[in-house]
């Protein structure tokens, strides 16, 4: 990997971090979320016809601008930077790389297009809530998070050869203003489970949606009900082996969105503590600025160190999001680690933030609760934390030795120093050594 960025790459973060902090202060971010469509519009026109964003990543033959995920993210990281309220997430991160991988090309040459230039908006729709199983990203994606051919969920049927959708799911990204939904919902009963992906337009009867009240207001949510609605199938097929595929694309566009998520909480936590750090040199205490107190300094240190790791862990899985599938499988859990770390680095810089800001910090109309809300959120959407980590270590193979049991020397005693499960308890030391081996609760 090499971890220098091109021309391009650099204009690219220029050109966008120059019109964001132009465009988008704190101030416009609370005027934009307070909007029906939950972003401003005429921004996102601009980015969208100038810029290319949703674009960027789709190849030229569909509209895009032909670049890959490295360049998806560094846009990511700016806006990120800003906090801008945008359909670009679910647009260009979630339903655009579904449509490519899954669509028929009726569907494709019909929707990306219009998706690239801005002049549609789409967004996927996960029962549950569970978005972040959907990609693969908390746990495997091949059970019945859809509906599993149980009540609830989101169920498929086909009637006539048309197909029509029952249910419901909450926590969809921009779910309340996106023209196009790509819908993930069980089909085929117990015999056939299978999950597929179906495209629902906007203004379909039955559909109801509603904007959900979110503590993060600069990443609108939506609840989705489907009453009797008819959708169409993303791709040509539906037989058996459907579900298969769309497991499998949907845990590849998870690599993408981890290494897109990852990079936007790269660059709300470098902004957050770019923030704190220009107020602690401001702010005087006992004759002199905070930020000359060593523990200040200390705490700030740990956060630079935190914040650059964080952004070189999403360098790295952009940069296996935009290599070919084999790239992907060798390097697997390096999306999930990444976005865990970013969403620590950035939990840890905004809680400090508030922290450090003192008592107008604590106030809850302070720019810096901006930036504490999207960590509590991103969390909760994505995480947690523990469990992206759990999954990338599953992928990795890290428990695959421990699952096949210990190994024992002959005559039973084991190896020294080997750590050993014996009816939930660990013993570690020497096997034959007096008072040597030490047993503690699993």
């Amino acid at each position: 990997m090499d971890a220098a960025f091109t021309e391009e790459q650099d204009e690219i973060r220029r050109t966008l971090r120059g019109l964001l902090h132009k465009r988008c202060g704190p101030d416009e971010v609370k005027a934009a979320v307070r909007t029906p469509r939950g972003y401003d519009e005429a921004l996102w026109r601009q980015l969208a016809q100038q810029l290319g964003l949703p674009g960027l990543a789709l190849p030229a033959a569909y509209g895009g601008v032909g670049c890959g995920p490295t360049e998806l993210a560094l846009a990511c990281e700016e806006t990120g930077r800003a906090l801008l309220p945008s359909p670009l997430i679910a647009t260009a991160v979630l339903a655009a790389p579904l449509i490519l991988a899954l669509g028929s090309e009726p569907q494709r040459a019909g929707l990306l297009p219009a998706l690239a230039t801005g002049e549609l908006t789409a967004t996927l729709a996960v029962p549950g809530g569970r978005l972040a199983t959907a990609l693969a990203l908390t746990g495997p994606n091949g059970g019945d998070w859809a509906g599993g051919g149980r009540a609830g969920g989101i169920q498929a049927r086909a009637q006539d050869g048309a197909w029509r959708l029952y249910g419901e799911a909450g926590q969809v990204l921009d779910g309340h203003s996106a023209d196009v939904l790509l819908v993930a919902a069980h089909a085929g009963g117990f015999a056939h489970s299978r999950t597929l992906v179906f495209l629902v337009r906007a203004d379909a009867p039955g559909l109801v949606r509603t904007r959900q009240t979110a503590m993060d207001e600069t990443r609108p949510q939506a609840r989705i009900e489907l009453r009797d609605v008819a959708a169409e199938l993303l791709g040509d097929g539906g037989g058996d082996e459907g579900g298969d595929a769309v497991a499998g694309a949907l845990a590849a566009t998870g690599v993408g969105a981890a290494a897109a998520f990852a990079a936007e909480a790269v660059g709300a936590a470098d902004a957050a503590l770019v923030r704190t750090v220009e107020y602690v040199r401001a702010r005087e205490q006992f004759g002199r600025p905070i930020g000359s107190f060593q523990a200040v300094q200390h705490r700030l240190a740990d956060l630079y160190v935190a914040a650059q790791a964080a952004r070189s862990a999403a360098s790295y899985a952009a940069w296996v999001a935009g290599g070919p599938g084999g790239r992907r499988t060798a390097e697997p859990g390096a999306a999930g680690l990444a976005l865990a770390q970013a969403l620590e680095a950035l939990r840890r810089v905004a809680g400090e933030a508030v922290q450090l800001h003192g008592g107008i910090g604590f106030t809850w109309e302070h720019e810096a609760h901006l930036y504490f809300k999207r960590a509590a959120c991103d969390e909760l959407l994505l995480g947690p934390v523990h469990r992206l980590r759990a999954q990338a270590a599953e992928e990795a193979g890290l428990f695959a030795a421990a699952a096949d049991g210990p190994s024992e020397a002959p005559g039973g005693g084991g190896a020294a120093g080997e750590r050993r499960t014996d009816g939930g308890r660990v013993a570690v030391g020497e096997p034959d050594a007096p008072g040597a081996r030490e047993a503690v609760d699993a």
